[in-house]
C-alpha cells in the first residue's frame, strides 16, 4: 500500500511543487490581515478543488482561518498548521523563490507552506484509494507566529473531536519528527520602589531596579536545563536618570519546560514571589500560555506507526524534542495523541536561508498518507 502511495506522490510531485510556490508567492505576514486573507483565498480553492468542504472561520485581528473537511464518518484525524509567517510583504525582493540544488527556497516554504502542500498530496492520495467510516480535517490558521490568540479556541474544538492530530509544523533536521516541545511561558515582572534624589537623599529612596535584580538572581535558581526547565531575563529596563534613585523597572521573562508538572512550578513559584527590599512592591502578570507537548505512550504509540508505515518504503523515522512551542502544544496538552513536525525536510525556520529538500518531499508525502490510511481504518 505505502509503495503505491509513493508512486503517487512521485507521479504528482510538479502538482505539488507547484502549488508550494504559488502559496510562497501569496507573501502572507501574521499581522497583516488583508495579505493573510489573499493567500488564504488561494489556499481554499486549491482544497476546494481537492475535494474538500471548506469553511472559512472569522477572526477579530487577524486572517480568517481555513477548515477543509474530507470523507465523512463518526471518526475524524485532524491536520493541523497555518499559512502566516514572519516574513513582511515585500521579501520576496530579498529573499527570491527560487530552486538551487535541490532545495527550494522562499519565505515561508519551510515554515510551513510546503507542510501544507505536503498534507494536500497526502491527502489526495488517500482519497484516491477511498476512505471508510473517517473524514480527514484540515485546520490551517492565520496567527500561529503571533501566538494563536484567535485560533487556540477553534484548534482544541477540532482536536476533542479527533482520534488524532498530525501537525505540518517542519521537522528537526533530517527528516526527524517531534515527539515532544517545551511549555513556552511569558511573565512581566514590574518592581515599583520610591524616586530620590541619589546624591542628596538616597537614604529616602527605594531602588526598583535594585529589587528587581534581587527577583532575576532569586528565579534564576528555578534552572534546571538537564531537566528541560529554563528561565531567562530576555528584557530589562528601569530608571530615568543616572541621579535618580529608579522608582519604576520591569523584566520580561521567558520560561520553558518539558512538563506539565515543571511548568505549573515555575508559572506558581514567579507569581508568588516576595519584595526583599522595605517600601518595594511588585506585580507579576503572565504565564505559560503554550503547554508542553509531552511524551506520552499516546504519542510514541502515533510516531511507531508513522515509523513503520516510513520503513515500508525504506525512510528511517527517527523521534526528537523541541524546544519551541507549536499549536501541536495545544491539542497534545487534551490528550489527544499528537505528532509534530511531519511537515518539510529543511532547514531555516525565520532565517534568510529558508529551504526545503526537493526529494525529500515525494516521500514525505507518501509516508503522511500511508499513516493517514492506518489511522482512518483505525489502525495504528
Amino acid at each position: 500500500m505505502t509503495r503505491k502511495l509513493l508512486d503517487y506522490c512521485i507521479g504528482n510531485q510538479d502538482w505539488l511543487l507547484e502549488l508550494i510556490e504559488t502559496l510562497v508567492e501569496i507573501e502572507s505576514p501574521s499581522d497583516d490581515p488583508a495579505a493573510v486573507n489573499r493567500c488564504g483565498a488561494e489556499l481554499a480553492s486549491r482544497l476546494d478543488a481537492s475535494g474538500g468542504e471548506i469553511t472559512r472561520i472569522p477572526s477579530s485581528t487577524a486572517g480568517d482561518h481555513l477548515r477543509a473537511s474530507f470523507g465523512s464518518g463518526p471518526r475524524q484525524i485532524l491536520l493541523l498548521g497555518h499559512f502566516d509567517t514572519v516574513w513582511p510583504v515585500g521579501q520576496l525582493t530579498r529573499m527570491p523563490l527560487r530552486r538551487d540544488a535541490g532545495r527550494l527556497h522562499g519565505p515561508g516554504v519551510f515554515d510551513m507552506k510546503a507542510g501544507i502542500g505536503l498534507a494536500t498530496l497526502a491527502t489526495r492520495a488517500v482519497l484516491d484509494q477511498g476512505l471508510a467510516g473517517c473524514r480527514i480535517v484540515m485546520l490551517w490558521t492565520t496567527d500561529e507566529e503571533i501566538g494563536s490568540g484567535t485560533s487556540r479556541a477553534v484548534i482544541e474544538a477540532e482536536a476533542k473531536k479527533s482520534d488524532a492530530v498530525l501537525v505540518f509544523e517542519p521537522s528537526l533536521p533530517g527528516g526527524v519528527l517531534k515527539t515532544s516541545r517545551k511549555g513556552v511561558g511569558q511573565f512581566e515582572i514590574t518592581a515599583h520602589g520610591v524616586s530620590a534624589h541619589a546624591g542628596l537623599d538616597p537614604g529616602k529612596g527605594v531602588s526598583a531596579v535594585r529589587e528587581l535584580a534581587r527577583q532575576i538572581i532569586a528565579i534564576d535558581d528555578l534552572q534546571d536545563p538537564a531537566n528541560g526547565v529554563t528561565v531567562t531575563a530576555g528584557v530589562i529596563h528601569g530608571g530615568t536618570r543616572a541621579n535618580v534613585v529608579p522608582a519604576e523597572a520591569h523584566a520580561i521573562i521567558d520560561a520553558r519546560a518539558n512538563t506539565r508538572a515543571d511548568a505549573e512550578r515555575i508559572e506558581r513559584t514567579i507569581k508568588s514571589l516576595q519584595p526583599h527590599l522595605p517600601g518595594a512592591r511588585l506585580e507579576v502578570t503572565g504565564g505559560f500560555d503554550r503547554p508542553p507537548l509531552e511524551r506520552t505512550p499516546a504519542v510514541v504509540k502515533l510516531f511507531e506507526t508513522a515509523k513503520a508505515v516510513a520503513a515500508d518504503i525504506g525512510v528511517t523515522l527517527q523521534e526528537g524534542s523541541a524546544g519551541g512551542g507549536s499549536d501541536g502544544n495545544f491539542t497534545a496538552a487534551l490528550g489527544v495523541p499528537t505528532l509534530d513536525g511531519i511537515g518539510a525536510v529543511g532547514d531555516g525556520a525565520h532565517a534568510l536561508h529558508e529551504h526545503v529538500v526537493i526529494d525529500a518531499l515525494a516521500p514525505r508525502a507518501a509516508i503522511i498518507a500511508g499513516l493517514l490510511a492506518r489511522l482512518t481504518r483505525g489502525g495504528s
